[in-house]
């Protein structure tokens, strides 16, 4: 069963955008946008199971230069 989820990502200053575009060329995210507020990027990502995700989330967005922390909230009702 897929899970998904919405990764809520701090950045350097300046350098929302530019994580941004990166992000959105990952396999696996759905959407990813840069925001107002306490964070900078919020991406929607699907992956296979839960340590996919998890690993998605560390090898693929944490190891972005320029992203500080993440923050995700796994889906658990799609209508």
């Amino acid at each position: 069963m897929a899970i998904s989820a919405y990764i809520f990502i701090e950045t350097t200053q300046g350098k929302a955008r530019g994580i941004t575009r990166e992000i959105v060329q990952i396999p696996g995210v759905q959407s990813t946008h840069s925001v107002t507020g306490p964070y900078d990027v919020v991406t929607y990502v699907e992956a296979d199971s839960i340590s996919v995700l998890g690993d998605f989330i560390v090898t693929k967005i944490q190891a972005i230069p320029g992203v500080l922390r993440t923050l995700t909230n796994v889906v658990i009702d799609e209508k």
